[in-house]
């Protein structure tokens, strides 16, 4: 059976430079950060003390204020996100059939803050003050759980933990089951919220992050040379993904038609990159031979680049074992630059910029890029987003463990 063709119908973004698309997106053309000092704790006894947190964001209008006090803010920045791309969708769920809308929204690491929160009144007050609601709000499903409760989508319902890939990985097995006829929407991507005390010491103590503090803003510098390590952040991306007939018969808006999903295991190390770029490399190729893709044929490429050095220059490399000497044509940006790392939320956010760059003919820039790794020798299309006709485009995530995901889109045509 021949598979059914996927589009991109609806986009929601919780971001640190913006809680709805259209202002994250113009804060993305116009260079602008979203990372500053750490508000969220007293961060000064740490290395790293700056992030790209999500601002003057309020749960209770996505949900009741009930449900918003029980859950932590990665499932409330999934829901948000969910109900803008419903919206932007211009589905009418009172009418549609909730058995064949669905849910795949991923997360790296889920709730520390209630691990943390727990955890101190235990050693305080004993067991019996542990909350009733510790497991249900700490667990990385609760997301996709509570989407589908919120929504009533009663589709399929799952959720991916693969670190810094969950989000990509979860809106490529959205499309799948489209493509399977299982389903014929899903919402899906990623969402993250751990800039906490444990969140920020973990990634502290791995020595990942950046301490460039008295310049938060100027931190996250993806494939620079001065670089020395990510920006934490938090927030959430998901798209409403749609069978292309379906979505042509209801005159819905169709930013794109998602057309690759490629991914890949380093099977190399737990938190390393593989120093060949091979399992990046494979999930590229993946992506595109399942596009039925050209090398020529692709205009942009969002790519993982966190900004530190592992990452930054192992990802050129596999870029350039894929496209080899078209490589240095393709535009590439990394939009970790402005928004920080959303670690399980980055796939989804960033899934969304490759629909916002075919729609708009422009790709964001890299910011903060003004020393060039002799290492990193692409085209990062550096400071300043710049008009391109994207015909098709790739987005890029890579994760702790080795996984690799890749997802393709091209400019829907008929």
């Amino acid at each position: 059976m021949e598979n059914k063709r996927v589009v991109v119908t609806g986009l929601g973004v919780i971001t640190p430079v913006g809680n709805d698309v259209n202002s994250f997106w113009q804060s993305l053309i116009n260079s602008k950060s979203g990372v500053t000092r750490i508000t969220l704790f007293d961060p000064s006894a740490f290395p790293s003390q700056i992030a790209g947190e999500v601002k003057n964001f309020d749960p209770t209008l996505s949900m009741e204020k009930k449900e918003a006090k029980r859950t932590d803010k990665f499932v409330q920045f999934a829901v948000a996100a969910a109900k803008q791309a419903i919206i932007d969708s211009g589905l009418d769920l009172g009418k549609e059939d909730l058995n064949r809308i669905g849910v795949v929204i991923g997360s790296g690491i889920g709730s520390l803050k209630t691990i943390e929160d727990e955890t101190r009144k235990y050693f305080i007050h004993g067991p019996r003050r542990i909350s009733p609601f510790l497991i249900p709000t700490l667990i990385v499903n609760e997301a996709a759980g509570w989407v589908s409760i919120i929504f009533k989508l009663k589709g399929p319902n799952s959720c991916v933990a693969t670190a810094c890939a969950s989000g990509s990985h979860a809106i490529g097995d959205g499309f799948r089951i489209i493509q399977r006829s299982e389903a014929d929407v899903m919402v899906c991507g990623g969402t993250e919220s751990a800039i906490t005390v444990l969140g920020v010491g973990g990634f502290c103590a791995l020595k990942a992050l950046s301490c460039r503090n008295d310049e938060p803003e100027k931190a996250s510098r993806p494939f620079e040379r001065d670089r020395d390590g990510f920006v934490i952040a938090e927030g959430a991306g998901v798209v409403v993904l749609e069978e292309l007939e379906r979505a042509i018969k209801r005159s819905a808006p169709i930013y794109c038609e998602i057309v690759g999903y490629g991914m890949s295991s380093d099977a190399y190390h737990i938190t390393a990159p593989d120093p060949t770029g091979d399992g990046a490399a494979r999930a590229m190729k993946a992506a595109l031979a399942g596009g039925q893709i050209k090398i020529s044929e692709v205009s942009y490429i969002n790519a993982h680049g966190t900004s530190t050095m592992l990452n930054d220059r192992i990802e050129t490399k596999a870029i350039k074992e894929v496209f080899k000497e078209y490589a240095k044509k393709i535009p590439i940006s990394s939009t970790k630059s402005m928004t920080g790392h959303l670690l399980g939320g980055a796939g989804g956010v960033e899934f969304a910029v490759l629909a916002l760059s075919v729609r708009d003919k422009i790709v964001p820039p890299t910011i903060n890029y003004h020393n060039p790794d002799p290492e990193c020798d692409l085209d990062f299309v550096p400071n300043v987003a710049r008009k391109v006709n994207v015909e098709v485009a790739l987005s890029n995530s890579l994760g702790f463990g080795g996984h690799n995901a890749t997802l393709a889109v091209r400019k829907f045509r008929k």
